[in-house]
């Protein structure tokens, strides 16, 4: 962009200067009884002249504030209004619509963008990682585009997951979203809409979960997060935000199998510009034990499945989590605790339960980009539940309930850039079964390089 000083429309005001200069001077030189009538018709027409290029200067400079400010309201009104994050510093999660990479690849109006995560893992006899293995940890490639107005589409295909053992194409969320409907009553941002396949809206961890978010390699035991079809409305008023959806609840992508729906929100509120306080609600609503089999929630690397005998037809899990973030100057404080109360309908006997979880954090700022981590996390089912933790699917989720677990992640990081970071871990894990036996056996060493682009 020119200099405004050498821009086309300041011509006018500096011939208005020049001609002014000469109008000064002559005007300041005494003149003579003979002076021609000549020189003093050029006098009067250099004051016209003058007088008119003023006027003009004075019209121009006023249309170029004008013009200015017409900008500033086009470029205000056409930026994407900052899609909800929760609580803003988290990549696109759930109620979070901002494109996952920095400088996603454009396609015309198609936004495609990506990130993963390349890692080793090792874990004791009793984990799931024995073998001392290289993994694709995460691949996932992400599309959005705008559909027409404030209505856009988001779309996630997932190449690779840490749950999934295989590589396969899998669907993660796709959903229409329509912005800012509040609009319609003069207010900005307090209602949003999203229709189709999200994240469920429950506690705060899943929002960092990705390899390229989460400053850990590991998560918490309770690791709670679902993907499932339904519609979410999410927004924020001042210091409050809120995101709520009902959705259908069991793992099936393309069938629910029971009326009873699943119902979860969460309600932010920032009191201070560095400490960020929510409370979720959920519940899963009644799952088929034959068809739906589990919930779209996992909770303790599993899901919620039936504790009642083969007679049991119907299951269900009602959850309430409190979160709290402090944000400091070199970094952050994070923890939260909820409960799940579990029930069913099984005729030979109760089995309620009352499952409670919660986690502390810690992440620091070593020195430049380099960090340090540490997170305690423990669940304690006093009658037992299927917990997976870093233990074997099949001998935990199946085999003998969980009493009591606990897990320590002691972590260091290096942020390469805020499109690479590279982490190493190790894993504390100890568990007790309702049969009394030890689990000691499952500690985790991992490295890892998480990426976007």
């Amino acid at each position: 962009m020119l200099p405004f000083d050498s821009m086309p429309h300041c011509q006018p005001a500096r011939a208005a200067l020049f001609l002014g200069a000469i109008w000064l001077v002559f005007v300041s030189l005494p003149l003579r009884a003979d002076d021609s009538a000549e020189l003093r018709e050029e006098l009067r027409q250099l004051r016209e002249q003058n007088s008119v290029l003023e006027k003009q200067l004075q019209n121009q400079q006023g249309l170029i504030e004008a013009l200015s400010q017409r900008v500033g309201e086009i470029q205000k009104a056409g930026a994407k209004p900052e899609r909800e994050s929760e609580p803003d510093d988290a990549a696109r999660r759930g109620d979070d619509l901002a494109t996952k990479a920095s400088s996603p690849f454009t396609l015309g109006r198609v936004n495609l963008s990506g990130e993963g995560g390349v890692a080793f893992f090792h874990t004791g006899p009793g984990g799931m990682f024995p073998n001392n293995e290289f993994r694709i940890d995460e691949a996932r490639l992400f599309v959005e585009a705008p559909v027409v107005d404030n209505v856009y589409f988001f779309g996630e295909i997932n190449l690779a997951t840490r749950e999934e053992q295989d590589l396969q194409l899998r669907l993660g969320e796709l959903y229409l979203d329509i912005e800012n409907v509040s609009q319609l009553w003069h207010t900005d941002h307090v209602l949003n809409v999203r229709a189709g396949r999200m994240y469920v809206p429950y506690g705060e961890e899943y929002l960092t979960r990705y390899a390229i978010d989460n400053p850990f390699i590991s998560h918490s035991l309770s690791d709670l997060w679902g993907v499932d079809e339904g519609l979410e409305l999410y927004g924020r008023a001042g210091k409050v935000s809120y995101a709520a959806a009902v959705q259908n609840g069991g793992i099936a992508e393309t069938r629910d199998f029971t009326s009873d729906k699943s119902v979860a929100a969460r309600i932010g509120f920032d009191p201070l510009d560095k400490l960020h306080l929510s409370i979720s609600g959920m519940r899963t609503g009644e799952l088929d034990v034959q068809q739906d089999q589990l919930s779209a929630m996992w909770f303790g690397n599993g899901f919620f499945r039936s504790l009642g005998s083969p007679a049991t037809t119907r299951f269900q899990a009602n959850l309430v989590e409190g979160d709290i973030q402090v944000r400091l100057a070199r970094g952050q404080l994070r923890a939260f605790g909820g409960t799940v109360h579990y029930q069913d309908n099984d005729p030979a006997g109760r089995n309620r339960r009352d499952v409670y979880y919660y986690s502390f954090e810690a992440v620091h700022d070593i020195i430049g980009k380099l960090y340090g981590g540490v997170r305690f996390s423990q669940i304690l089912a006093d009658q037992g539940f299927p917990i997976v933790g870093n233990g074997d699917f099949g001998d935990y989720f199946f085999g003998p309930l969980t009493k009591d677990i606990w897990r320590l992640s002691l972590d260091v990081g290096y942020r390469w850039s805020q499109n690479l970071l590279l982490k190493a871990e190790y894993t504390f894990e100890r568990g007790t079964t309702v049969d009394g036996d030890t689990r000691n056996s499952e500690d985790l060493f991992a490295l890892e390089a998480a990426f976007r682009f």
